[in-house]
């Protein structure tokens, strides 16, 4: 799997207004609800983790992949599948823009959309499915079981244009990472768990080279160095080429707070997570997470709540894409 840098960031600073969650709104459009499909599709939320849990036990990076859509999809303006669409002679695909540059494994969305769309055609939006296997891909790592919101409609076209707008590069300061947060209600705590994602998955050399050529950060601890180095022996790494660090050589395949521990021993791939222990804003609160995994998951679901439930299109809305990945009207 690619760098895990760029699903972490939120919203553009100086252009709108707070997006905040669809709570219950009247009958005819009630907004994000637990178990939104209890009568017109009673299975769907078993069949999505049931997929979830095979399409893990086949393909283990999987997992990661639905926690960084959730975070490129939700992040942008919306929670409404707008990441999913590919391109078309007019439109940009949001997933081939620069800050896109990893994604992958999005034909096991299309996999769990063809599994609900057999027991119950034209209900369960993409945004949903995307959500919930997010929230079951947290689970097979080992993280908390989060009941999550549904209800959510399908944007019709792409927001490639604004992507770089609403996520920001892997290097920004921590005054920009904490400001784009709280544009949906998230918190600095809320910053530090979200960011304790980096605990799985891998990092392309793409974006680790600048900390290790010409010269090596003097912040890194030598002794993670070195194998950082080994991993990315080349100062300008092709992007096509398997060449990957993991997040946490310790426990890489698990959502937990080892994460909070390695930065604290300098021991981050990337920038931001040098700064995140070192601010004195968030510092408290890796110290807090290093030594708590209670705390780090609590505060890790309450985020990703937020997070999910980002100004999403309900009601009447949006539609219900056939096939996620292309719009009902060019289907």
């Amino acid at each position: 799997m690619a760098s895990k840098a760029l699903f972490f960031f939120a919203l553009l600073s100086f252009s709108a207004v707070s997006l905040r969650p669809a709570f219950a709104k009247n009958e005819e459009d009630p907004g994000l609800v637990m178990n939104f499909y209890k009568d017109s599709c009673p299975q769907a939320e078993d069949i999505i983790q049931e997929q979830v849990k095979l399409l893990y036990k086949r393909h283990k990076n999987t997992a990661f992949s639905w926690l960084r859509n959730i975070f490129h999809d939700c992040a942008v303006q919306s929670c409404d599948a707008s990441l999913l669409l590919d391109s078309t002679r007019r439109t940009l695909s949001e997933k081939e823009t620069d800050r896109s540059f990893g994604l992958r494994n999005f034909r096991y969305l299309d996999t769990i959309k063809e599994a609900v769309e057999r027991e119950c055609p034209g209900v369960v939006s993409c945004s949903d499915i995307l959500v919930l296997s997010a929230r079951d891909g947290i689970v097979a790592l080992g993280g908390p079981y989060i009941p999550l919101r549904t209800g959510r409609r399908d944007r019709r076209k792409s927001r490639a244009e604004v992507v770089e707008q609403y996520l920001p590069d892997h290097n920004e300061s921590i005054s920009v990472v904490l400001e784009r947060f709280a544009d949906m209600g998230i918190d600095t705590p809320g910053v530090v768990a979200l960011l304790g994602a980096h605990s799985v998955g891998r990092t392309h050399c793409v974006k680790l080279v600048h900390r290790l050529y010409p010269e090596v950060d003097p912040v890194l601890n030598p002794n993670h160095v070195e194998h950082m180095l080994y991993k990315c022996p080349d100062p300008i790494p092709d992007p096509k080429a398997v060449q990957y660090v993991r997040n946490d050589r310790g426990t890489p395949m698990k959502l937990d707070n080892n994460y909070y521990r390695n930065i604290l021993d300098n021991k981050g791939l990337l920038t931001v997570d040098h700064k995140l222990a070192t601010d004195k804003r968030t510092k408290p609160y890796v110290k807090k997470m290093a030594k708590s995994q209670d705390y780090f998951f609590k505060q890790f679901a309450k985020a990703i709540t937020l997070l999910s439930e980002n100004n999403p299109l309900t009601g009447t809305n949006g539609e219900i894409r056939k096939q996620c990945n292309v719009a009902n009207r060019l289907h």
